[in-house]
């Protein structure tokens, strides 16, 4: 790799380190012996491999992905988390389902990001202004929605940060790690949906 020459190639030294590090750690549960249940093997395992490809994607080489089969791949991704939560009882299928949206949520922005027509729709974007036609909109929505669950799950560890309530009945994560590598991963998106490619 060659030095860091613009604030640009520190952006996404950073970026890639943060991915690096999001896509060892989801593959690390996802491959442990013990403790790990099947479908959340194959969560971490997506997670990972998402992560693998954002921490290309800075330097060009998520080009190099063939594009329909990997944006196939996570948008069937996207639909995975959510039904995966449905096989849960009817009481606890929306809790279920809502806890599996941002991940649902980042797959689906992974999908639209390598999808074959994004370059081409940056490149007419960029000559006729500043017009917001739906692929702006569809990214200020994804950008937004992780944005806030950065927001969320990234505070949502510290114990200052609760309520009194929350401490009272012991509302602490029971992942934390998860939790700050789930966070960690919707902020990094949500900068790669905003950054031009």
């Amino acid at each position: 790799m060659t030095s860091m020459r613009t604030p640009v190639d520190v952006e996404h030294g950073l970026l890639t380190v943060l991915f690096s590090v999001v896509a060892v750690h989801a593959l690390w549960q996802g491959l442990r012996p013990r403790g790990t249940g099947g479908r959340d093997r194959v969560d971490h395992l997506l997670h990972a491999a998402m992560a693998a490809a954002m921490a290309a994607m800075p330097w060009s080489l998520g080009r190099s992905l063939p594009g329909w089969t990997v944006t196939l791949l996570f948008t069937a991704a996207a639909v995975w988390f959510p039904l995966t939560a449905l096989d849960r009882r009817p009481a606890g299928a929306v809790a279920a389902i809502t806890a599996q949206l941002p991940s649902a949520v980042g797959m689906a922005a992974m999908a639209w990001m390598l999808r074959p027509s994004h370059g081409r729709e940056q490149v007419s974007a960029g000559s006729l202004g500043n017009t917001a036609g739906p692929a702006t909109v569809v990214t200020a929505v994804l950008t937004s929605y992780l944005l806030a669950c950065a927001i969320w799950l990234l505070t949502r560890p510290m114990p200052s940060l609760r309520s009194d309530t929350d401490r009272a009945h012991g509302a602490a994560p029971t992942d934390p790690y998860g939790q700050t590598r789930h966070g960690a991963m919707a902020l990094g998106t949500a900068l790669m949906l905003l950054v031009h490619h």
